[in-house]
């Protein structure tokens, strides 16, 4: 097998072990609109990177925690309705990237891959970037699990329960953040949400608790990855929209399972 397949498997399934657990809680939170936000704000890191002439990856990943932050900020903010505030960052971020992009960053960057995805190029830097942000990532939910189940399931009685509420939303808003900032790379700005939502959600129809749920859409999202991989190699198909489209092949079977939990 080439080094390459096997350098996109690895990357992917770090990712995928990753998007699980997360994209549960974005599923059980009703957070899809976050998370597109949050991508598309990827964009404008990638311009900022060149513009300052720093590491991509790194201005991409402060990017996206900055905006994680500004999103907890704003939630607080009854003048206007969540979802309104959230369409106006999320078009208006990606927008902005788009721009400083087409000005500073001609000749300079694959847009398309930074849009799409670009898995088959992945390399040992992206495996050792995704395989410290698993380091950090899987204990640190591991360690939240419960005190987040809790604001999930009723959030004012985790308040009376005394777990920090604000400060277990910000934790999991930021582990997101980082998460799509190094998984930008695999899918793309546009899709990275998909690879959140789409394994979670089929994973729902076949699980019996939360843990079920978290595990097998880790398992669907890396069966995802490799559907897409093959798809890529026999036919020359972008890789991480192929991987999109095996989740949402392995989603609309699923519908024919009937909800447990």
């Amino acid at each position: 097998m080439p080094d390459f397949i096997l350098y996109a498997l690895a990357v992917g399934s770090g990712v995928a072990l990753m998007a699980g657990p997360l994209g549960s809680f974005v599923v059980w939170r009703r957070m899809a609109y976050f998370g597109d936000t949050l991508a598309h704000s990827a964009l404008t890191g990638v311009a900022l990177g060149l513009i300052l002439s720093i590491n991509i990856n790194l201005a991409v990943i402060v990017c996206c925690l900055l905006l994680a932050v500004v999103l907890l900020a704003l939630q607080n903010n009854r003048a206007l309705a969540t979802d309104t505030l959230l369409g106006i960052l999320s078009h208006t971020t990606l927008a902005l990237g788009l721009v400083m992009v087409a000005i500073f960053g001609e000749g300079r960057i694959d847009l398309y891959g930074y849009l799409f995805g670009d898995l088959l190029a992945a390399n040992l830097e992206d495996i050792y970037l995704i395989g410290a942000t698993c380091a950090l990532v899987l204990p640190l939910l591991s360690w939240l699990w419960k005190p987040l189940l809790s604001i999930t399931v009723h959030e004012e009685l985790a308040k009376v329960e005394g777990i920090p509420v604000t400060q277990v939303k910000a934790a999991l808003m930021l582990m997101m953040a980082l998460v799509i900032a190094v998984a930008m790379k695999v899918v793309g700005v546009l899709l990275i949400t998909a690879l959140l939502i789409v394994p979670a959600a089929a994973a729902r129809r076949l699980s019996k608790t939360p843990e079920q749920m978290a595990v097998l859409a880790s398992m669907l999202g890396i069966v995802s990855i490799v559907g897409g991989l093959g798809l890529s190699f026999y036919y020359d198909t972008p890789a991480g929209p192929s991987s999109v489209l095996v989740a949402a092949g392995l989603f609309c079977l699923v519908q024919f399972k009937k909800s447990e939990f």
